[in-house]
Formats: structure tokens, sequence, C-alpha cells
């Protein structure tokens, strides 16, 4: 994302998130409790405009994402979305459908990683987010359901058809995505769905230590490895290759890069700058 300001203003208020941010890291916590976080219009519209917003200003090295109370997040709000869809028109739906991905699209490519803390049910759009992010730690309570059948829709929502076999394989997408049926945290990390268990009760905790891991590394070198993550699924060995390489003729110019070395010649730990 362009890191170029336009002249709208620094967010002060998210209406339907709540945003904490210390020492380039953001937390970003879902907080309709009571709902098990279930998500409205305005919490994806802010999703998509927060990321964005992070993305341009560089302020932030690390993201969590995580759900208060019960669990992460139960996915879209039945009365809320699934009932206001009904009265929709194709090209309203549409504009719907497209915003949803685009929230997708905006974690997979913001330059900083993004880890969800998961505990509780993370059922579709919620399994989703968390599909997006670049870690995902969950506790023994975590269960993730991409349940877009069971409402007669496709399996394929907010791009889980794209994202879903490159993280657990096709033959687990398939039975994941056609059947919806719920996948408890054991089988969640067997098949890799889970990147870092955590203790009950822990994961935002745990979620909370590695993205402090993360914000402290060389956050450049970070952020194209991300990059070139997403960027080279669906590259040839050959592109991919070339792309590596003139990325790390890149970073080899950086002040990290030097860092290191004079860090290794010093014997002592780099200093990174994210440069």
């Amino acid at each position: 994302m362009s890191p170029f300001p336009s002249s709208a203003p620094h967010t002060e208020d998210w209406r339907h998130l709540r945003v904490t941010t210390r020492d380039g890291v953001a937390t970003v916590t879902l907080a309709r409790p009571e709902k098990l976080n279930a998500l409205t219009f305005g919490a994806y519209a802010d999703l998509r405009d927060l990321l964005a917003e992070l993305s341009r200003e560089r302020s932030v090295r690390a993201l969590v994402l995580a759900g208060e109370g019960r669990g992460f997040c139960s996915g879209g709000d039945v009365d809320e979305i699934i009932g206001a869809t009904l009265a929709m028109d194709t090209a309203q739906l549409l504009d719907f459908n497209r915003m949803t991905g685009q929230v997708v699209r905006a974690l997979r490519e913001c330059p900083f990683p993004v880890v969800a803390a998961v505990h509780g049910v993370a059922a579709g759009a919620g399994a989703v987010l968390a599909l997006a992010a670049d870690f995902r730690v969950a506790d023994p309570t975590a269960r993730f359901a991409f349940l877009f059948t069971r409402v007669g829709l496709s399996g394929g929502d907010m791009g889980a058809a794209y994202l879903l076999p490159r993280v657990v394989g096709l033959g687990h997408a398939t039975r994941l995505l056609m059947l919806g049926e719920p996948v408890r945290a054991p089988e969640a990390e067997r098949i890799g769905l889970i990147s870092v268990p955590a203790e009950e009760g822990r994961a935002d905790e745990r979620a909370a230590e590695l993205a402090r891991r993360l914000a402290d590394g060389p956050a450049l070198a970070l952020a194209q490895t991300k990059a070139l993550l997403t960027a080279e699924l669906d590259m040839p060995l050959a592109a991919a290759v070339e792309m590596d390489a003139a990325t790390q003729a890149l970073l080899m110019h950086g002040e990290d890069y030097a860092e290191f070395h004079a860090a290794f010649t010093e014997k002592r730990p780099p200093k990174w700058q994210g440069r």
C-alpha cells in the first residue's frame, strides 16, 4: 500500500473497533462480546479503512487482531447483515461482497505482520479473518468453521478458496469449505491452521508476545518477506527467484543489513531501524 498521505486526517475514534497502539504494536479488538463479536457493515468498513490508514502512516510494525469475551468472531451478524442483504439488489450485493474481500486483501497486503489471537469460535467471516492473518495464535478452546455453504452460499467467500488450500492443502480445504464442519484446536494445529498454540486463556498474551518480537525485528525485511509470500503464490519459479534476487539486492543497500554486519563484528545484538 502506498505510504503517501491524502488530505484525510488521522482517525482518532473507530466506532466499530477498539484500537490501541503502543511502541509500534497495534491491537485491534472486535468488541461486541454480547454477539460473539459478530461483524456489521460498519465493522467491515472500519477494518478496511484502518488497515489502509496504518499502512500509509508506517508507524505500526505489527498488529494483533483479537476478539473480546467468549470467542474471536462468529462471522457476519445474522440480523444486521444477512437480513439486510435479502433486500439488496445485485449491484448493492456486489458492493458489499467486494468490501469484505477488500478487508482480506488489506490484511494480506499491509506492510506489517498480522497476528490473530483466537479463542473460542472463529466462524464464517471470522474464520477467514483469522486465515488471512500471517500468524494464528490459538488456545485449546479455539474452533474454526467456514460456514458459508451452510447458509446456501459458496464456500469461496472473501478469498477463502484461494487462501485455505495454500495453508492446509487442497484436500483439507475442500472438506472444510464444502462441509462447513467445525475444526477444533488439536486438528487445526495438526493440519497447519494454527501457527502457534497457546495455553487456555492465554491466546491474547501469546499473540502480544509474538507481535512484540516481530515489531522489534527488522521491519523492512519482514515487510518484504510478507509481500513475497503473497506475490509468489501464483508465480512460476523463474519469476519468483528473479523477484527474490531484486528484493535482496535492494535490501543489501539497506541500513539493517549493514547494522547486522556491524553487530556481528562487535559481538552485540543488532539495533534494527527498519531501513
